[in-house]
């Protein structure tokens, strides 16, 4: 562990050194990778140092534990230290996992109605609003790109970029069928019924992450039209994109300027393809297939809300926590934090 420290260590100084040089300086974009790679490294180069201090400590500490008059004080110094030593080193054990080359980014998220019929799109509306007050306490900002309203309320579908810090690393774990069971608005008899909707995260792709051909592309244009198929403007701003050798259709009505639907579009697009792409490259890996937290997969069954027990169960961890009511008004933070450990555990174990 602390060869792989070390190295970290080296390279940090290194950026420093080239962040110093004035050729470098005057190149904007490597300035910017050598910030990011720097910005990336920085944490752990501070834990190597506390690793470190602590590690001189528990030398010294044991050099004055013969001393007569400074045994006690040494003994007392030799514990603490060595205690936080091992508190350290698990620590650095978690930062040196390899990082996701995406945790960063933003991310697209697409939010459908499923089994269910018009409970399924309520459902699916009650999931957006509990990402919104999620991303909300996280200082992230939602813009919709796309939205289907349902006929009885919620949504068949709706799209919409997530922005901040970090976004991935924490909402990657929300793709799948996420399950509720209640009794609908429309029961009479007071029955419980099950219904579905399903989740996808896709991090946004930048153009140096995938090229797509502009003679790919089938692009109609139309008027925007809202819940009914009213017409909402007058003029042909709604852009709907086909990426014809995967037959990928994305559509984007909601700003009145045709170019700016169609930048949103494409940014869909892009990330449709590149996650179409990454679940076809990791189906191939099955090893780390199975060290992973679900499969990012629509149809894999993921958590399930149960309202008269006020439960929510993500069963990829068999983890529950009794505060339904909370976690759709965002308090989605206990269920994160405990895929992120279960995550950071099969990753230990795998290496």
């Amino acid at each position: 562990m602390e060869e792989r420290l070390e190295a970290v260590l080296k390279r940090y100084h290194e950026i420093e050194s080239e962040l110093m040089d004035p050729e470098i300086m005057q190149d904007f974009k490597k300035v910017s990778t050598l910030s990011k790679e720097q910005s990336t490294l920085e944490e752990l180069v501070k834990k190597y140092e506390e690793y470190k201090k602590a590690q001189n400590a528990i030398k010294e500490a044991k050099s004055l534990v013969n001393d007569p008059e400074l045994r006690e004080m040494a003994e007392l110094e030799l514990t603490e230290n060595q205690e936080k030593l091992e508190t350290i080193t698990k620590e650095l054990e978690i930062l040196l996992i390899p990082k996701d080359e995406n945790d960063g980014k933003n991310v697209i998220m697409e939010i459908r109605g499923a089994a269910g019929g018009d409970e399924a799109n309520i459902f699916a509306g009650d999931l957006f609003r509990m990402y919104t007050y999620y991303a909300e306490k996280n200082n992230w900002k939602i813009e919709v790109i796309n939205e289907i309203p349902g006929t009885s309320g919620g949504f068949s579908q709706v799209e919409y970029m997530v922005k901040g810090e970090n976004v991935y690393s924490k909402l990657k774990y929300e793709s799948g069928a996420h399950r509720v069971q209640r009794v609908p608005e429309t029961e009479s008899q007071g029955r419980v019924h099950t219904s579905t909707a399903t989740v996808a995260v896709m991090p946004e792709v930048e153009d140096i992450d995938i090229e797509i051909k502009e003679s790919d592309l089938k692009i109609d244009v139309y008027h925007s039209s809202g819940a009914g198929g009213q017409s909402v403007n007058t003029s042909n701003s709604a852009v709907r994109i086909t990426h014809l050798p995967t037959n990928t259709v994305v559509t984007c009505q909601n700003e009145r300027s045709q170019m700016k639907n169609k930048e949103q579009a494409m940014s869909i697009l892009k990330a449709k393809i590149y996650d179409n792409l990454e679940q076809q490259k990791n189906s191939e890996l099955t090893a780390e297939r199975k060290s992973k937290i679900g499969t990012g997969d629509r149809s894999e069954k993921i958590r399930t809300y149960n309202y008269p027990q006020n439960r929510v169960t993500d069963h990829r961890i068999n983890f529950s926590i009794m505060e339904l009511d909370r976690v759709m008004d965002g308090g989605l933070e206990p269920i994160i934090t405990a895929l992120i450990t279960e995550d950071q555990r099969r990753k230990l174990e795998g290496e």
